[in-house]
């Protein structure tokens, strides 16, 4: 029997997340844990650290080859991790 107030466990966990202002952290998480799946694995590899500031998405690389190859690609780069996060989380990518 349904009630009138039942929810999903993804309807209660996205009201948790708003109620608590946790939705932009828990996106910029789940953003920065989708850079492997984005960028590869060769990349990831080489990929230093990864943090995300006021929607900018700091990125050290080790190898400048592939530094270069990455700025090449920046807007999709970002339009993945975005759709990825399902939110506008990185509108600017920094490489250290």
């Amino acid at each position: 029997m349904s009630r009138t107030n039942d929810k999903t466990l993804k309807e209660a966990m996205d009201q948790l997340l708003k109620v608590y202002r946790l939705k932009g952290k828990f996106d910029e998480t789940f953003a920065v844990a989708s850079w492997e799946d984005v960028v590869g694995k060769a990349v990831a590899n080489r990929t230093k650290e990864i943090f995300i500031r006021d929607k900018k998405l700091f990125v050290r690389i080790e190898s400048s080859v592939v530094k270069n190859e990455l700025k090449m690609m920046r807007s999709q780069i970002i339009s993945n991790l975005n759709e990825k996060a399902g939110a506008v989380v990185v509108e600017e990518i920094v490489f250290l």
